[in-house]
Parts: structure tokens; C-alpha cells; sequence
């Protein structure tokens, strides 16, 4: 694919706390890049506290920009599949996972589908995805709250730690 075949942004964020954390998340960025788009920017490892159910162990979580060709919802199940690829197997909602792979924005639109909410609907109440995502996008505004995530990360009510690796 030529660089102008890629015609939209999406921000990614990746995670999981089962195997080979690193590994996993390794090869993630590799298989979004070979099926989902261009990888432009990779925030740093970030360990994080579990979030909903809490008797797991710790996650590793990164942010990620890209430039695609695919559409949300067509990025949505190329995503579905790499987690499947590496082993993903849906259980516990919020249960411990080798991979985890969110759609956070999409070109700044608002899009809600009934497997697909862009943006991700939770996300300004996470430490977890605003720590990796102020590192690659801090002055992005979200579309609906009208704050950047910079903004965002420094009123997140969410208490939980999240330590840059």
C-alpha cells in the first residue's frame, strides 16, 4: 500500500497481562501493522492496576497512532482477528487477557454501532488509556468532551497507578 492509500487515523490502545506481556504486545504492533495500517507513533510501556475486577495480575498497556485504509468497522474486526491470532480468548468481561486491543478514536468522529462506540465510552475514566495516550496525542481533542486528552489524564477521577516502564 502506498502512503496515499492510508486516508485515516485511528488511535489504538493495547494491553494484557497474561504470557509474555511484552511479547504479546510486540506482537500486536506487528500484526496491526502488517494487516491494519501503518504504525506512525508507539507510546511507551505503561504496568497498570487492573481495572473492574481486581484479583488479576497487573497489565501492560500501549498507545498507539496509526494510518489506515479500512474503515472503523472494518478496522474493529481486523483488530478482533490479531487478538484471536495471539491467542485471545473472551471469558470475564474485564477479566484477565494475553491481549487486548481498543479502538479509541477514528478521524475524530462520534460513531455508535451497536459492537462499535468511537469515542471508546469509558476511556476519560481511565488512567490506564490516557496515561499511554498522552504520551503520542496529548493536544488531540476528544470530540465529544471537548478537553484534550492532556486535559483529560489531569481530571481523570480514576485513582488506580500507572507507571511508565
Amino acid at each position: 500500500m502506498g502512503p496515499d492509500l492510508y486516508m485515516n487515523t485511528a488511535i489504538l490502545l493495547i494491553g494484557g497481562n497474561l504470557g509474555d506481556r511484552e511479547h504479546n504486545l510486540r506482537s500486536a504492533v506487528q500484526l496491526i501493522g502488517e494487516r491494519a495500517g501503518r504504525v506512525i507513533q508507539q507510546s511507551a510501556l505503561y504496568q497498570t492496576a487492573p481495572w473492574g475486577v481486581e484479583d488479576q495480575p497487573d497489565y501492560l498497556n500501549q498507545g498507539l497512532e496509526i494510518a489506515t485504509a479500512l474503515d472503523a468497522h472494518s478496522l474493529l474486526l481486523c483488530t478482533l482477528e490479531i487478538e484471536r491470532n495471539i491467542g485471545r480468548v473472551r471469558q470475564q468481561k474485564w477479566g484477565s487477557r494475553v491481549i487486548d486491543i481498543d479502538l479509541i478514536f477514528f478521524n475524530g468522529e462520534t460513531i455508535s454501532l451497536p459492537d462499535l462506540k468511537i469515542p471508546h465510552p469509558r476511556m476519560h475514566l481511565r488512567r490506564f488509556v490516557l496515561g499511554p495516550l498522552n504520551d503520542i496525542i496529548p493536544n488531540y481533542m476528544h470530540p465529544v468532551m471537548h478537553q484534550t486528552v492532556h486535559q483529560l489524564w489531569e481530571s481523570c477521577p480514576d485513582d488506580s497507578p500507572v507507571h511508565k516502564l
